[in-house]
């Protein structure tokens, strides 16, 4: 008998428990019991526990709970006691104002603290140790500098978990939150696009947008007062269009680069929103299809797991016949386009470059991330880094124009990781906001033209696409190195981007070859019919 795509997700997602009991530290008399990061407590390799590992504790308490067939892990003793002591080290690591670190000492992540901080109160829940005095002095104290704490940047999906923790707080303590959950949750609303998609660092990432109406969702459903849900049907509305015919999601045409999909939300939705069921349909199917992107990353996994067992347990038995593609849309305020036409839907990124994937019936045919040129001194100019460009759009085709940019590629060195250990132990530990700027600023937002310029246009005949690339040298080609195009490139700092997917098996087309026939002055043209790998 064939799985249903639901237990096939639920496999998945049990599959994934090994390797998260790897990271854990199971030996009772240690004293990083409980500690999850395992470049800390067994590599030794770095001085500082990352406070977003213990979110492993959320599905670790699910695998522990659901009736899953075939589940080892359901009610099992020892299961139950590594939750807890996930809770207890996620308490007694974190600083004395409840905060805790991701990525360098003192760094104080909002992100990081949200996510921990869900995963608790929901673990703790489910094995019923959430009034242990120990434990619900750390949610307070988390939850405080949470609801305290504005964090550098918008990172909507960031502030819905702040909303999530603090419902729950609520809930477990009285009116003595309702203040900051209603502050919070009237920031996050305000953070919303007109178009239905929520800020993240400046754009729409359907992959960031998914966590959002997962926790949107289950808000309202908690707290139907808050009036989440029109701004939940609206991001559902927005995310329906951005989910590709083989159940996929985003790429480097968005404003993030991620491909992530988290279900839960869409199946929470599903009571009120039919709509949202088609979608969780889709992404249920990619279980059934050899698998959904890799997310087995150490830092990353966590998230995709609860929400995998949160889908399966909330799954509804109703479920849509036949799902249908949302049809043709541009969103000029997100700068995203989908258009469908016979059997083909191309999806594109206009503030990215003109990045796009484009597939025929349910099949990725071709990923274009647009052109990169790495010069002789090792630097990387690429079209798809967000920038104000010229963009014409209309029923036949679409252009970009604009200068590129430098990828974000800064490294760390010996001499840097000192240098920045000694600013985060002195000037970092007591603003650390300021630091978080500069980096952000270093790694994700800031801008830096490089000294070529692009012509992107893609063009309907009434049977197929074609693009053509003009590369125009400012300084002449004689600092090129190599030019060409990759299909899924991202190039600024994105932690859950640049995962795998079975569709990534697509070529780099190298087309160095071409710029020694080419005078300083001369553009580079590269045109191809749509999809073929062909150039001109």
């Amino acid at each position: 008998m064939t799985a249903s795509p639901r237990d096939l997700m639920a496999r998945h997602a049990l599959g994934e428990i090994p390797k998260i009991l790897t990271l854990l530290d199971r030996t009772p008399v240690s004293r990083t019991y409980g500690c999850f990061d395992r470049i800390y407590w067994h590599y030794r390799m770095i001085d500082f526990p990352c406070g977003m590992s213990q979110e492993f504790v959320y599905p670790l308490a699910l695998a522990w709970s659901l009736d899953i067939e075939g589940n080892p892990y359901r009610r099992a003793p020892a299961i139950r006691d590594f939750v807890e002591a996930g809770v207890r080290f996620a308490a007694r690591s974190a600083h004395p104002d409840g905060s805790c670190d991701d990525y360098y000492p003192f760094e104080r992540a909002a992100g990081a603290a949200a996510f921990s901080l869900l995963a608790c109160l929901e673990a703790a829940s489910i094995i019923g140790i959430e009034d242990d005095p120990e434990i619900r002095d750390f949610f307070r104290r988390r939850a405080k500098w949470l609801a305290d704490h504005q964090e550098s940047g918008r990172l909507s999906n960031h502030e819905a978990l702040i909303v999530a923790n603090l419902i729950r707080m609520s809930a477990l303590e009285g009116p003595e939150w309702e203040e900051p959950l209603r502050a919070r949750a009237a920031r996050l609303l305000s953070w919303q696009d007109e178009e239905g998609w929520f800020d993240e660092y400046g754009g729409a990432d359907p992959g960031y947008l998914s966590l959002t109406i997962g926790l949107l969702a289950e808000s309202d459903r908690r707290r139907p007062d808050l009036g989440l849900r029109p701004a939940c049907e609206r991001a559902i509305r927005f995310f329906a269009h951005f989910v590709h015919p083989d159940g996929t999601v985003g790429g480097s045409y968005t404003s993030r680069g991620t491909q992530n999909f988290f279900p839960h939300g869409f199946e929470i939705a599903g009571e009120w929103m039919p709509q949202a069921l088609e979608i969780s349909e889709r992404a249920a199917s990619l279980f059934a299809a050899g698998g959904p992107p890799c997310y087995s990353d150490d830092h990353i996994i966590g998230h995709h797991l609860w929400s995998w067992l949160l889908c399966w347990a909330e799954w509804r038995e109703d479920r849509p016949s036949s799902p249908s593609p949302a049809p043709s849309a541009y969103f000029p305020r997100a700068g995203m386009l989908v258009d469908r036409k016979a059997d083909q839907t191309l999806y594109c990124g206009l503030r990215q470059g003109g990045a796009f994937q484009l597939f025929s019936g349910a099949r990725l045919t071709l990923a274009d991330s647009g052109v990169s040129i790495q010069t002789h001194d090792g630097k990387t100019a690429v079209q798809h880094l967000a920038g104000d460009y010229d963009i014409a759009q209309g029923p036949e085709g679409l252009s970009v124009i604009g200068k590129m940019a430098w990828a974000k590629a800064t490294l760390l060195t010996p001499l840097k990781s000192v240098i920045l250990r000694c600013i985060m132990i002195s000037l970092g530990r007591f603003f650390p906001d300021l630091v978080r700027r500069l980096l952000q600023k270093i790694l994700v937002t800031g801008r830096k033209d490089a000294p070529f310029r692009f012509h992107r246009a893609l063009r309907w005949d009434g049977t197929g696409w074609t693009v053509r690339d003009e590369i125009f040298a400012d300084g002449g080609w004689g600092d090129v190195a190599r030019i060409g195009i990759a299909g899924f490139q991202t190039s600024s700092t994105t932690i859950m981007a640049r995962v795998w997917q079975a569709n990534h098996i697509k070529p780099w087309q190298d087309l160095t070859a071409a710029i020694a026939r080419l005078g300083d002055n001369d553009p580079l043209i590269i045109e191809r019919r749509l999809p073929g790998q062909g150039a001109a």
